[in-house]
């Protein structure tokens, strides 16, 4: 998918992202984003609410696992929701 739109930057250097692009990658007034300088251009990127991964751990909830084991599981996790977000954002 590629957008492309002409906005202007206040004199506080504040932007506003035009409504279809939010509705494309489901931005709301609640979300947060990622924002980083490459070269000559500005990226942002959404991140991730953390509630859309309730219960991707459910397939590993064992009793009596190590807290650093289900520290790890919970970080790759994470990784993966966020990849697969990424990609999802990109097509």
């Amino acid at each position: 998918m590629y957008m492309e739109q002409v906005v202007s930057i206040t004199s506080q250097g504040q932007i506003s992202i035009p409504a279809m692009m939010r509705r494309a990658l489901a931005l709301n007034k609640y979300n947060k984003a990622n924002i980083r300088l490459d070269k000559r251009r500005i990226i942002i990127e959404p991140i991730p609410d953390i509630m859309e991964l309730a219960g991707s751990l459910r397939a590993y909830a064992f009793k009596n696992k190590p807290i650093e084991a289900i520290i790890k599981l919970e970080e790759e996790a994470m990784a993966k929701a966020i990849a697969a977000n990424y990609k999802k954002s990109r097509q």
